[in-house]
């Protein structure tokens, strides 16, 4: 059975921010209790802090290993000013790396498959440089899907989808992946 921990949880937004945001909990957590609790006690109530020193631990850990944002910005930058032959080879790279057979398609709605351990992804990806993007590209990828017996699909832009799109991505299982998580992939080729 997979964990999956609620977006908005304390844990959750602490692990999407900067690692002293949890280091600046424990340290008030441990004061609290020291100043609180009578002397027997203090050390116990300190421990209430350890959760979050993990995430501490963690994020700083994650943000040791994430590209530099002046890279990744120069990245996106970068794919923006790509062709689709250019795009469409560096993201083959990014996912042949990531241990995937890539096959690039021609047919409507989908660009690359990608299978790795008996599971097919559809990537959808020539409109990445759109300016909006609304439902119809999530359907056409949703239709070869269906047609080709896909586990997942992927949708792949620069820009923001519209909040349509984005309910109707969630409702028929496609992940979106836009700047925020391409960026650090195209660091890898570019």
């Amino acid at each position: 059975m997979k964990f999956k921990m609620a977006k908005n949880s304390i844990f959750a937004v602490l692990l999407r921010s900067p690692w002293w945001y949890s280091m600046a909990i424990v340290v008030v957590f441990a004061i609290a209790a020291r100043v609180l609790l009578p002397d027997p006690y203090a050390a116990v109530g300190m421990m209430g802090a350890l959760p979050f020193l993990v995430i501490a631990g963690m994020r700083a850990w994650r943000q040791s290993k994430a590209p530099n944002p002046q890279h990744v910005s120069d990245a996106l930058a970068r794919a923006s000013n790509m062709s689709w032959v250019e795009f469409s080879s560096a993201l083959e790279q990014v996912f042949s790396s990531q241990g995937y057979a890539v096959t690039r398609l021609k047919g409507p709605g989908a660009d690359l498959q990608l299978d790795r351990d008996a599971v097919v992804t559809l990537v959808s990806c020539k409109r990445w440089k759109a300016a909006s993007h609304g439902i119809d590209a999530l359907r056409e990828l949703s239709t070869a899907q269906t047609a080709q017996a896909a586990s997942h699909g992927t949708y792949i832009s620069l820009n923001k989808v519209t909040d349509k799109a984005q309910r109707y991505a969630q409702e028929h299982g496609i992940r979106l992946m836009a700047a925020e998580e391409l960026g650090p992939l195209m660091v890898q080729v570019l």
